[in-house]
């Protein structure tokens, strides 16, 4: 992805976490993982809740595993903030090849729900990295 910016993160915000059956949850799971939404977002449901970097909210649309995990995400954005027109998951994928190959990402300008509230996904999007984090960024 040519735009796409990398972020180094603590590695315990791309965990996967474990399924606990005693407590019906899955324990241990990061942020910026626990946000993936890509497949909510195809099927027309609520994104997951967004993790925060930087002072913005951002949902995680992809992930990749191996030696180096690495998550690919968009800003989240209220929709009257967003300077484009928003389109609906439908139709981003009828452009086929053109919207894959679109500079600020496949899920630019996608409308989204989050807590009841119409949001727009903001490209181009931001892989984050196992690493050590920008020290600036505490402050």
């Amino acid at each position: 992805m040519s735009g796409a910016i990398t972020y180094a993160v603590d590695p315990a915000r791309l965990k996967a976490g474990r399924w606990c059956h005693k407590a019906g949850k899955t324990l241990g799971e990061g942020d910026i993982y626990a946000s993936y939404s890509a497949d909510r977002i195809g099927m027309g449901k609520p994104v997951c809740k967004p993790f925060s970097y930087h002072g913005s909210l951002w949902i995680c649309t992809s992930v990749r595993f191996g030696k180096n995990m690495s998550c690919e995400a968009y800003q989240l954005v209220h929709h009257k903030a967003f300077a484009g027109q928003p389109v609906r998951y439908s139709e981003r994928v009828s452009l086929g090849d053109a919207a894959r190959l679109d500079d600020n990402g496949f899920y630019h300008g996608m409308s989204v729900q989050y807590d009841g509230i119409s949001h727009v996904l903001r490209g181009p999007p931001a892989i984050f990295i196992e690493g050590e984090p920008d020290q600036l960024s505490l402050f």
